[in-house]
């Protein structure tokens, strides 16, 4: 009883899964992803062992219709599932069993494969393609922009109530918990779309936070600035993101900029200030009590 799309970025090969369902927890149990190999939704009457089962057999070299006709054919219930599954090739298959409650359907495109059932109308995996298609956003906003479109059509029949999002690498990044890029579930919520969007901006902006950082430690200041500008303008409202970016400014020399920001956190939450002042005993700030000074809003 859910909405979802299943892709393979052509410009990255990173794979994801995007869901919403009026049913709580949508993110255990339906999108599966795994660096190097494919990704998987498995939904409607769900069957959870589709999601590792395909991954299972797309590493052993089967094709997604493979993978698909191996695990439906074992399958006594397999007339009420409905699964999509895109592989490393871009090499996509989908079902819709006969049972799923209507309205039900799906889309196998380039790359994606796109499913709904319980609809409230017969439109929405279409609008879904058709908006994943023609977004110019990146990967995983992508992903929502096809999941917007199917709420437009009027989504679940149902209502709305939680959401996923789950991207992995395209290729193995050799740590394997470094695969998974975004992991982002809301899993109660009265409109979990827009939610969903604002954590996976807020995941981009703590990720150009720590680009920043190496860009910083390489010595790259231009690059750590603009990197640090990208995580605010993606999370202006993350204090973690206006702390880190203050002590950064303040060891580029630029100490007024960093007292501004460490003030305005101060007023928010005086635990700021202390924090910054802990600092330099952990190496985190340069053991400068001028530049202490500087910069401690309580100074």
């Amino acid at each position: 009883m859910t909405y979802s799309i299943v892709a393979r970025d052509p410009e990255t090969g990173a794979f994801g899964v995007a869901v919403q369902s009026h049913w709580p927890f949508v993110g255990f149990g339906v999108p599966w992803a795994e660096a190097g190999v494919g990704a998987v939704a498995t939904q409607a009457t769900l069957e959870v062992s589709y999601g590792p089962l395909a991954l299972d057999l797309l590493r052993g070299g089967k094709s997604p219709e493979e993978a698909l006709r191996a695990l439906s054919g074992v399958d006594e219930g397999a007339a009420e599932r409905q699964v999509g599954i895109v592989d490393a090739d871009g090499r996509a298959a989908a079902l819709t069993g006969p049972r799923c409650i209507r309205e039900a359907g799906h889309v196998v495109g380039d790359g994606f494969t796109v499913h709904a059932n319980m609809m409230e109308h017969d439109t929405v995996w279409n609008a879904m393609a058709a908006a994943f298609e023609a977004s110019t956003e990146v990967f995983p906003l992508r992903l929502i922009d096809a999941l917007d479109a199917a709420e437009a059509e009027g989504g679940d029949i149902r209502g709305r109530q939680s959401a996923a999002v789950l991207v992995a690498t395209g290729e193995p990044t050799g740590k394997r918990w470094a695969d998974t890029v975004i992991d982002a579930r809301v899993d109660d919520a009265d409109d979990p779309l827009p939610e969903i969007r604002r954590l996976v901006n807020l995941q981009r902006g703590y990720d150009a936070m720590g680009r920043a950082e190496e860009l910083g430690q390489s010595g790259d200041e231009t690059g750590a600035a603009a990197a640090m500008e990208e995580a605010m303008e993606l999370a202006p409202g993350a204090p973690e993101i206006r702390f880190w970016l203050a002590v950064g400014l303040a060891q580029a020399g630029r100490r007024e900029d960093a007292r501004g920001l460490m003030t305005s956190l101060a007023e928010e939450r005086p635990q700021w200030a202390e924090l910054l002042r802990r600092l330099p005993a952990a190496g985190a700030l340069p053991d400068d009590p001028e530049l202490l000074r500087a910069i401690d809003p309580e100074s």
